[in-house]
Formats: structure tokens, C-alpha cells, sequence
């Protein structure tokens, strides 16, 4: 889970106006960091099934978020997949 701090400043980076808090890009970015928090935490605890379980469905859950936004308007995909760093 993140800190409320943390949860706000990804928020500020990623929000499209000022009271926005639940745009795809803010889901996608929120997801991203949470996911990138769980991947520490498996270097040190290998058999943490459980959580592994938690982290597979929020990439899933990221994954339809980025579909979603890919269908519906590309050039902010392609905004968000750059700011991220998601793809290679």
C-alpha cells in the first residue's frame, strides 16, 4: 500500500487538471508504482504467494487500463507509456 504521501505526489505528476484523481492516467501511474513497490518487496521474500497473487492482478488491472486508453485516445497512451517508462 502506498503512503498517503507518496499516493499524492504521483498524483500531481500524472493528473490532467486540478481536481483530478481518477483519470486513467492517474489509475495507470498509481498502479505502476505499487507494482514497482510489490517487485522490491519479492526480492527479498521469494514465497510471499499471496502478494504475488495481489501483484498479477494489478498488472492485469493496469493492462486494461492502458487498452482502454490505447482504444480510446492514443496520443495520451503514448504520453503515459513514455512518462512511465512501461514499455521498452
Amino acid at each position: 500500500m502506498l503512503a498517503p504521501e507518496k499516493k499524492a505526489a504521483v498524483i500531481d505528476q500524472h493528473r490532467t487538471h486540478a481536481t483530478d484523481t481518477g483519470s486513467p492516467e492517474v489509475q495507470i501511474a498509481i498502479l505502476s508504482t505499487r507494482i514497482g513497490e510489490l517487485t522490491e518487496h519479492f526480492k527479498t521474500h521469494k514465497k510471499d504467494h499471496a502478494s504475488r497473487r495481489g501483484l498479477l492482478m494489478m498488472v492485469s488491472r493496469r493492462r486494461g487500463l492502458l487498452d482502454y486508453l490505447r482504444k480510446s485516445d492514443t496520443e495520451r497512451y503514448k504520453t503515459v507509456i513514455q512518462k512511465l517508462g512501461i514499455r521498452k
